[in-house]
């Protein structure tokens, strides 16, 4: 329904300043934020009689207020606007969901037997950083070809310290033994230069280097180690084939957008020292169904002035041509503390991995599409399946996990149309039921989730899942009168007779069961919500039980800190001989009185 917003009398008094306007409705919700070199040109655009899409169209109707902040030049304008749409969220924006840092692999080359390993989150460690690499996926690959090539320790500084025979590592092949010294200090060095050389994408000296050493190993009839730089030159070939490599050169990200449907996806390109780390694909929701140069101009300062820890390469290559790039540049450039580039028109090298990275785009973007359509599919089935009045929209399922009453933790997980919703995922520590008993745990559970979504005035789902028999259907059941929710159907999902994949039979409320086919594409959809409830529930289980399981029972004692239960085990020898001690034996320690000691003895020796 169309707002009263009176735009030409908003529009007759409007600066001609650069700044940022958020549109709101009337609600008072936040719709879009943007920014403008010039604000009354940009806004009045909104509210042109002809010339807009559906969806900006849809926009402009809802619009109740707009507000406006004058910057002192474009380049203030874009970090504010940045700053605004992460603190606002805003729904007609695009937006980039992930907020992680990128990881790298550090070697620290100050240490006599430098190691390598991944690094996530600030550099305040002495020594190299190599990447940024798109996941932690990519990292672990280099290091395992990097392990078993020029076998470099990748193991902790504790471990490495107080090792008095070779690991495990050592006797595969994948390690030279520094730790007990099988390798001299400079052997090892070389190795490490090797590392470096590798992750610095200077693949030429390096393929020189193994030759030269392979050939003078042979000269001195050393041919098991000739052969090992032989195997090491043939690893390296095999990874080039593997990877687009420009002679040593290049720093570069390449940014590639494909969008289709009210969705885009952009993909990113990470080259550093002319070899590709890797790539990575962000699938963003296009309400306005804007262009996909546009897409890529509110792509990139999400990218980089996001508040993510990266490295900014010094040149950022685009599939589509960027208006403002000099802005974008500037601004990224000014954040990062080096001078960036933006191009859109490349050749040789860089043209081809532009065509990688829309091909790649592409093809992602088609796949998410595809999977999202046979998601729907299913959410169809499911409603002629289970007779439900309308395709559902929200479903959420429930599990119970716990080890003989021990840790019992809940869990809920949330499905959409398209797929899983990982971000409205929620754990519950059961407390205060009797240990084993799922239908108290179950009733628990239901109560925290719905109590709270009817408290914050949330939806509710269309389907509950409750993974169990009638027992905890009609917990849930209890659950949801004692709520007055009447508009959420329920189902349990029994595993049947046979306890086998594909005998799950269905019991609705009135307690009416069905087996549904086990090529039926509803019955893959329960199966699939129901498995992600479960693995869920077990995840947190067995993460707070081996939690609780390592921690020790002398750090609940009040009083005794990490200095004394360090003295009390060092002085009985263990946790079993301090149960087994007197009050008087435990005062013998340094720093345990008569009083503490006293506590101590009741605490461990309580009912």
């Amino acid at each position: 329904m169309p707002t009263s917003f009176d735009a030409k009398r908003f529009l007759k008094n409007l600066t001609l300043q650069p700044g940022v306007y958020q549109m709101y409705d009337e609600g008072g919700k936040i719709l879009y934020v943007g920014k403008a070199k010039n604000l009354k040109n940009r806004v009045s655009s909104y509210f042109h009689k002809s010339g807009h899409s559906p969806k900006t169209q849809a926009l402009v109707k809802r619009i109740a207020n707009i507000e406006i902040t004058v910057a002192p030049n474009e380049a203030q304008a874009l970090v504010l606007e940045q700053n605004l749409i992460k603190a606002q969220r805003p729904p007609y924006n695009i937006l980039m969901r992930d907020d992680k840092s990128y990881p790298y692999i550090f070697l620290s080359d100050a240490d006599d037997y430098p190691r390598i390993a991944l690094h996530r989150g600030a550099k305040k460690r002495k020594g190299k950083y190599y990447g940024p690499f798109p996941n932690a996926t990519a990292v672990r690959e280099s290091l395992a070809f990097l392990q078993k090539t020029f076998r470099v320790r990748q193991c902790e500084d504790s471990v490495f310290k107080n090792r008095t025979r070779p690991c495990l590592q050592y006797q595969i092949g994948r390690c030279t033994g520094p730790c007990v010294d099988v390798i001299s200090q400079d052997d090892y060095r070389v190795d490490v230069r090797h590392t470096q050389l590798f992750l610095e994408g200077r693949s030429e000296l390096l393929h020189q280097e193994l030759a030269k050493e392979m050939e003078q190993a042979s000269a001195e009839l050393n041919f098991e180690h000739a052969a090992l730089c032989r195997d090491q030159i043939m690893a390296l070939r095999t990874v080039q084939a593997q990877t687009t490599v420009e002679a040593g050169q290049g720093n570069a990200d390449i940014i590639a957008c494909a969008s289709e449907a009210e969705q885009a996806c952009l993909h990113v390109l990470f080259v550093r020292d002319g070899r590709m780390l890797g790539s990575k694909s962000y699938f963003l929701a296009n309400k306005l169904g804007d262009d996909n140069a546009e897409l890529i101009s509110q792509f990139i300062p999400q990218l980089y002035l996001g508040g993510r820890k990266m490295d900014v390469p010094a040149e950022v290559v685009v599939s589509h041509e960027v208006a403002d790039t000099e802005v974008l540049a500037q601004v990224i450039g000014d954040a990062c503390g080096h001078k960036v580039i933006i191009n859109h028109s490349v050749r040789t090298h860089r043209a081809r991995w532009v065509a990688m990275a829309i091909e790649a785009a592409s093809q992602n973007l088609r796949n998410r599409l595809g999977q999202q359509l046979h998601t729907l599919a299913r959410f169809e089935a499911l409603q002629e399946a289970l007779k439900l009045p309308e395709t559902p929209t929200w479903i959420e399922c429930f599990d119970i996990s716990h080890s003989s009453g021990e840790e019992t933790k809940a869990s809920c997980v949330v499905f959409n149309r398209e797929g899983a919703v990982k971000s409205r995922y929620r754990r519950f520590n059961i407390e205060g039921v009797t240990a084993g008993d799922d239908y108290a745990a179950m009733e628990q559970a239901l109560m925290r989730r719905y109590s709270r979504l009817q408290k914050e005035g949330a939806g509710l789902p269309d389907l509950l899942l409750i993974d169990g028999g009638k027992g905890q259907l009609s917990k849930a059941r209890e659950v949801m009168i004692e709520l007055g929710i009447t508009s959420t159907i329920l189902f349990g999902v029994a595993k049947g007779t046979t306890r086998k994949p594909g005998f799950e039979t269905l019991i609705a409320e009135d307690n009416s069961e069905k087996v549904l086919a086990s090529d039926s594409p509803a019955l893959h959809l329960i199966q699939q919500i129901r498995d992600e409830a479960h693995r869920f529930a077990i995840t947190g289980h067995k993460a707070a039980r081996d939690k609780k399981r390592s921690r020790s029972t002398l750090e609940d004692i009040p009083g005794v800190g990490p200095k004394r239960r360090r003295d009390m085990l060092k002085h009985f020898g263990g946790l079993q001989e301090i149960v087994k001690a007197s009050v008087e034996d435990l005062a013998k320690v340094n720093g345990v009185s008569r009083k503490l000691a006293e506590e101590i003895y009741g605490y461990l020796h309580e009912e």
